[in-house]
């Protein structure tokens, strides 16, 4: 599947055309059908959805799956809305950026805890998941009946199932952890009857997922299995699943869970390591290698444009983050403007630059220091006190030179979602909370000996722990679980900054309050006028999308925001 995004969206429309328009919106849309077919008789020569996979067989059921992924590359809607609104810009990593403080009003209102239910991003990432949701609802129900043929045999069937229940799992937890309670919907909706969904207890949308994940886990092939086809590359994996299994497990509180999907990961013998060079995993040229774990794959394909999800059902199949970005006045001289000058948005805090240790080689790599010898338009490239930019999705060499100049719409650079280093994290902080100290410190080992071997100057290399200072308090770590468990904190912001992991991190820490409260007092006095108060037991979530509670009568506002 690595660069093969245009065959999605290709099957996609053949399926579309075979399902015809009105069927299409009701099983991949969940909007409701009508309730008087009665009243009309089949038009000849009219095309169905079963007709479809009966004629289509194993390769319709192959493009259905393919149309699953399609909803995690989706970036535009009634408006811009990647993930890292949400994970970088409302936490202490990164300021909103742009033209001015009026720019993209609803990330401005994300950064500040000022939020209404009337946001367009969160309208935006409801719908670009749940839509997600109702196309592996109703996968599900048709690939189980397919029978086998040349284009699927039983075992690849059944991989298929386990990719759907893995996407519907990744989708519900993309939504749960921005709004809390939502529907839980793990059926097509196909008629008004059923159209109104009240929301679900967090608790059991977490249920659902593991035991999507747990499904998963049981029918995807291994990395390696599934990568020995070139084109299969970028599927989800068996790899993957257990992977977001440990993550979900750290949400629930649940460490013994997480260390057993950890230890069930490091013994899987050659499937994942670390890439030698950190920023080679933001290179378009080592995509979906050693490290990756899970990514969105996108491709510079001819047709992208500013379709959005409706009517055109996610027109661009490349992603809008290279150009939101970017440096707004384009550097000099290595951006040489047209499309390769940017909008300036994802401004890394002065916080999160400080937060690197000295010599460490990984802040460079995630953070330009824009001076201003490289800046032509320097009242629009500094934003609030922030000169910085992010580099990891810039598609740009270090030299600075950029390589790649094409249309907004449609940079090829894949995101990711999960990588080894989160992995490795994430099981030091699942040893630690279960009392496996060495376990613990042997994976945080691992990643920062990466940093460590990339320094060329010996004296600044990275010490392993607890041999280097805590950068918020000024003293030295402790060879202690308590310390321990901070400097895995630590590693995990410098390790993934940029990646949209903070925000989320600090909410299942219990930490966002104090964190944020912190990060207020440190930030530049035009950025601390624009911050509201965290409000705790509030904004750890958002406020459902109003859109979506006048559509769905049955789904009440979350209490916090009512």
């Amino acid at each position: 599947m690595k660069k093969n995004v245009q065959r999605l969206h290709n099957s996609f429309r053949a399926a579309r055309r075979a399902l015809g328009y009105l069927a299409l919106l009701t099983a991949f849309w969940g909007l409701p059908a009508a309730c008087d077919d009665w009243l009309h008789e089949p038009q000849p020569a009219q095309t169905g959805d079963n007709d479809f996979f009966l004629i289509g067989g194993g390769a319709a059921a192959i493009q259905i799956v393919n149309g699953a992924y399609v909803p995690l590359q989706w970036e535009y809607g009634t408006t811009y809305s990647p993930e890292w609104w949400i994970g970088d810009v409302v936490s202490d990593d990164a300021l909103k950026g742009g033209q001015n403080i009026a720019d993209m009003w609803a990330a401005y209102d994300l950064e500040n805890f000022k939020t209404q239910p009337n946001n367009p991003i969160l309208l935006d990432w409801y719908q670009a998941n749940f839509l997600g949701v109702a196309r592996c609802n109703y996968a599900l129900e048709k690939v189980s009946d397919v029978p086998p043929d040349d284009a699927m045999d039983e075992a690849l069937r059944s991989r298929l199932v386990g990719e759907l229940a893995f996407l519907r799992a990744l989708y519900y937890f993309r939504l749960v952890r921005v709004f809390g309670s939502v529907p839980l919907v793990t059926f097509s909706i196909s008629s008004s009857a059923n159209w109104n969904q009240p929301v679900a207890p967090v608790e059991a949308i977490y249920a659902r997922i593991v035991a999507d994940l747990e499904e998963a886990n049981r029918r995807l092939w291994t990395r390696s299995r599934t990568s020995a086809n070139p084109d299969e590359t970028g599927r989800a994996t068996k790899g993957a699943a257990q992977a977001f299994l440990l993550k979900v497990a750290l949400y629930r509180h649940d460490f013994p869970t997480a260390k057993a999907w950890g230890d069930s990961l490091l013994a899987a013998a050659g499937e994942y390591a670390l890439e030698t060079d950190y920023a080679a995993n933001f290179s378009i040229l080592t995509e979906n290698g050693v490290e990756s774990v899970f990514e969105v794959q996108y491709a510079e394909e001819a047709t992208s444009d500013y379709g959005g999800f409706s009517p055109h059902f996610g027109a661009t199949r490349g992603t809008f983050s290279t150009i939101l970005t970017r440096s707004r006045s384009g550097l000099v001289p290595a951006y040489g403007g047209g499309a390769s000058e940017g909008w300036g948005f994802l401004k890394p805090s002065q916080d999160l630059y400080d937060e690197y240790e000295p010599g460490d080689p990984r802040r460079d790599a995630t953070i330009l220091n824009l001076h201003d010898t490289l800046m032509s338009n320097r009242v629009e490239e500094i934003y609030l006190g922030s000169r910085y930019l992010s580099r990891k999705l810039a598609i740009m060499d270090d030299g600075l030179n950029s390589l790649w100049d094409g249309h907004a719409t449609r940079a090829p650079i894949n995101v990711k979602l999960m990588r080894w280093a989160d992995v490795l994290l994430m099981y030091a902080e699942a040893c630690v909370e279960t009392g496996d100290i060495p376990a613990a410190k042997e994976a945080l080992e691992a990643v920062r000996a990466r940093a460590r071997h990339m320094s060329d100057d010996a004296s600044v290399r990275l010490p392993p722990f607890p041999n280097y200072t805590n950068r918020k308090t000024g003293r030295p770590y402790a060879d202690a679980p308590d310390d321990l468990r901070e400097a895995i904190r630590h590693e995990r912001r410098v390790e993934l900054a940029m990646e949209s992991h903070r925000w989320f991190d600090l909410v299942r820490w219990g930490v966002a309050k104090q964190t944020l409260d912190a990060y207020k007092e440190r930030e530049t006095p035009e950025a601390r006028a624009e911050m509201a108060t965290f409000v705790a037991g509030k904004h750890e979530t958002f406020p459902l999308p109003q859109a979506e509670i006048d559509l769905n009568h049955a789904m009440e506002q979350n209490p916090a925001w009512k």
